[in-house]
């Protein structure tokens, strides 16, 4: 075995000997991986080998994509087949909701180039002749289906074959039966692992451990949020009905889907493997996976499958008549949103995660091929926030990924509404004034472990959601909030907020090189300001405030924590470095727990605070983007920020955690001669779009660069060197590809555009794509955002967009429909 190379990959999977594989196409040949067993023994050898092309992620769904078009050479490649049926998945529908969620997911298949087509039953009867369409009964009646014409199924293990063969063929080492059991850092920076074989140091080290994760990451470290769930499926004896089927010349029929039902159903060997997603399902392996199971399988469970069975029976009567040969139950890793973790690992140079495929097979081919292009190139070709084993904080607890894993299990088939909100878990991370908005009728949902109200039903309305791809119960009381705050005055909670604190004599400079704007230099000034990638795309969002001299406060994204953090931990100077240069003199604070948030804003928030505290609040003493260290009530040490993502004259007052309810109740009091009210997360929604805010995450992203994004004025060329200041020359001198538009949608009558819709031009060619949509209640229009083509970006132009299959005219508008002049900002 070597002693040095350049990335060790630990796991044996599909997913590693993918990896291996990528490493050896970007031009690595130094690469070598190691696996406790052999080759496929964890959940590989057991998967059934399905290849669904259907995610409802942007993200994933070119990963899934770029899997199944790799799979369909590779062949051609090794010269080892892969036993690849393209057999095509249908799924079925019989309700309007899931025909909802098909439509829904067709515009991301659009933007990423999927085929697919929706059909009716009269074509589900000519793809799969041995199902029954439904009589209204016992059976129910499909009302249409997705149909993916290049999906189908593939032999895991052969597959794992040809990328091993690939791999070796451009240098790589594989060695089986060699256990990791030690990991330390040398002196140099690098990876010494430990195994049974002998030592080997590594500069890079990627754990695809599949069932093992928690345990690898033990060794890193780390607590890693993925718990296998197990996994039953049915292999069937030979079936008298699809022999005969196929001795007609029946082609092999699509891999059949009743999501309604929760279970997926292919032909194998004359005969049917039968795949549930039953309730029930226990997580295994919490605690690691013990020595003796190996490569083993559980007992299996068929009671636990019977209404599975029984449905899946009446769809297709054949599957009475064949006996059961076989229940394979075996381990799949989870993680708590069902999506992998597939990036660098935090707190931890040079390592990195791909692990939590429950997807395994399909995701193999696309995770491998980014994750390889983020260790060689520095960072990967397409936005995988959605993905980043970073998305998720301390907050995952043992038990908390044991119930979110167990539900999502459960939830595969689920219809995945937009609005959806699970229940398991929570309530975990509160704000402090968590019970009083309940109290107030909050609706909670939660974003990176918090609670936060997304809407306030009123008196007498039932506080919950009912989930919809359309305008649902809570439109009119969101518009009733989105109202207030632009004709009175309320208050949102978002306490979430990640907050860090950035201080020394070198905090400036070295911020400065993080961003594309220039830093506040002024005590008491705010700055928006953006962290791109190499490439110019946006990483990272930032509200940067100078608190007094060597000390800044840095904003950003609740649901970033641990995504900003360590990256800002990345960047901070050497401890070599010379105290107060650019390189040096700087200490890096994480405060998000120590500090609450509330934004007060609305034409009358200047009137509610002034009754609350002394610090003058009028334009020439308090301009707009300033912020002062004031008293507010009985609270001390309160950061107050003339600024706000809704639009409107207002405040953020960001406050030691401990005055959260003495502020809450002080605010209220002062606001209920102004007839105060609380907005939630869709409020701000609504009244962000009408602004043309960017949202960070869904707006903003490694695709874009901020003159994509129409940032231009946040961006300062003329100042020193910032990471992506190179890329974004280029850019100019080569012409920027998209531009961002905000626009209305024309014809809605009860579904808004939501994101990921595609969007066309009069001809109907593909020019671009909505990346959020909601409705503007202060204006009373249908509202989106997007990017397209340049020369379709022009005020007044005319669009047209799909929105749950229906083609809508759209119309361009100004940037910031609503007050473009910034006057209530500023008033």
């Amino acid at each position: 075995m070597k002693t040095h190379a350049r990335v060790a990959v630990i796991g044996g999977g599909v997913v590693g000997v993918s990896t291996l594989y990528h490493l050896g196409l970007k031009g690595w040949s130094d690469v070598v991986l190691l696996e406790r067993a052999e080759l496929t023994a964890g959940s590989t050898w057991h998967a059934a080998g399905l290849l669904p092309l259907f995610n409802m992620s942007y993200t994933v769904g070119q990963l899934h994509k770029y899997s199944v078009d790799l799979y369909k050479r590779l062949p051609a490649e090794t010269g080892q087949d892969v036993s690849f049926h393209v057999t095509g998945n249908l799924r079925l529908a019989t309700n309007r909701d899931r025909m909802d969620e098909y439509q829904k997911y067709c515009g991301t298949a659009n933007t990423i180039g999927v085929p697919f087509q929706v059909i009716g039953p009269r074509e589900v009867r000519d793809l799969w002749p041995l199902a029954e369409i439904g009589n209204g009964g016992d059976t129910t009646t499909i009302v249409g289906a997705l149909y993916h014409p290049d999906d189908g199924h593939i032999a895991p293990a052969d597959l794992t074959m040809a990328l091993r063969k690939g791999a070796r063929a451009r240098g790589a080492e594989i060695y089986e039966h060699t256990e990791v059991s030690a990991v330390k850092r040398t002196p140099s920076g690098e990876w010494h692992l430990t195994t049974n074989k002998g030592d080997i140091v590594a500069e890079h080290v990627v754990c695809a451990t599949g069932n093992y994760a928690r345990q690898t990451g033990r060794l890193f470290g780390l607590n890693v949020p993925s718990i296998p769930v197990e996994h039953q499926y049915i292999v069937y004896d030979e079936a008298p009905e699809l022999k005969a089927y196929r001795q007609k010349g029946g082609r092999e029929l699509a891999v059949l889907r009743e999501s309604d039902q929760s279970y997926y159903l292919r032909e194998e060997r004359m005969g049917w493997i039968l795949g549930p997603y039953e309730s029930g399902a226990p997580a295994r392996f919490a605690d690691g996976v013990p020595d003796w199971f190996g490569k083993s399988l559980f007992e299996g469970d068929l009671e636990r499958l019977l209404p599975h069975v029984e449905a899946a029976q009446r769809r297709v009567p054949s599957l009475a008549n064949c006996g059961i040969k076989d229940i394979v139950n075996g381990p799949i890793a989870y993680t708590p949103d069902g999506s992998p973790l597939v990036g660098p690992a935090w707190g931890a140079k040079n390592l990195w995660l791909n692990e939590g495929h429950s997807f395994g097979i399909t995701a193999a081919g696309g995770s491998g091929w980014q994750l390889a292009e983020w260790i060689v190139e520095g960072e990967p070709g397409i936005d995988m926030m959605a993905v980043d084993p970073r998305r998720y904080g301390p907050y995952t607890s043992k038990r908390y990924v044991v119930q979110k894993n167990e539900e999502t299990y459960r939830n595969v088939f689920i219809i995945h509404y937009p609005d959806e909100e699970r229940a398991d878990a929570r309530p975990a991370k509160t704000s402090p004034i968590y019970d009083k908005l309940k109290r107030m009728g909050a609706v909670f949902g939660q974003r990176y472990g918090w609670e936060r109200a997304n809407w306030f039903a009123p008196p007498g309305v039932l506080p919950a959601d009912k989930w919809s791809f359309r305008r649902s119960n809570y439109f009119e009381h969101v518009g009733a909030e989105a109202q207030r705050l632009r004709r009175h005055v309320g208050m949102i909670d978002l306490t979430p907020f990640t907050k860090h604190e950035v201080t020394g004599p070198g905090a400036e400079a070295w911020l400065d090189t993080l961003v594309a704007n220039k830093v506040p230099t002024k005590i008491g000034r705010i700055a928006l300001c953006h962290a791109l990638t190499r490439r110019g795309g946006i990483r990272s969002e930032f509200t940067i405030t100078k608190i007094s001299d060597e000390h800044y406060y840095v904003v950003s994204a609740g649901a970033a924590e641990r995504y900003d953090s360590d990256y800002l931990q990345q960047m901070l100077p050497h401890a070599e470095a010379a105290h107060g240069s650019a390189a040096g003199g700087v200490a890096l604070r994480n405060i998000t727990g120590s500090r609450g948030c509330y934004v007060v804003a609305g034409p009358r928030s200047r009137d509610l605070l002034a009754k609350i505290t002394d610090t003058p609040l009028d334009n020439a003493a308090f301009p707009w983007l300033t912020g002062q260290v004031a008293e507010v009530g009985l609270a001390v040490d309160v950061y107050l920020l003339r600024v706000n993502f809704v639009g409107a004259l207002g405040w953020e007052l960001h406050f030691p955690i401990e005055y959260a309810h003495h502020l809450f109740d002080a605010i209220f009091a002062a606001g209920e001669e102004f007839g105060i009210g609380m907005a939630g997360m869709r409020a701000m929604e609504s009244l962000r779009l009408e602004k043309s805010y960017r949202m960070w995450g869904t707006d903003l992203s490694p695709d874009y660069t901020p003159y994509e994004a129409g940032l231009d004025r946040f961006v300062r060329l003329n100042k020193g060197p910032f990471i992506g200041k190179e890329a974004l020359e280029k850019q100019l001198k080569n012409g920027v590809p998209n531009r961002f538009i905000t626009f209305e949608v024309h014809g809605v009558t009860d579904a808004d555009p939501l994101g990921n819709e595609p969007l066309f031009d009069a001809k109907g060619s593909l020019v671009g794509r909505a990346t959020a949509g909601y409705y503007g209640h202060a204006l009373g229009k249908s509202l989106g955002l997007g990017y397209v083509k340049p020369e379709f970006a022009g005020v007044g132009g005319e669009l047209q967009i799909e929105i749950l299959g229906e083609r809508k005219r759209a119309t361009i508008l100004v940037d910031s429909p609503y007050d473009p002049d910034n006057k209530d900002l500023k008033a």
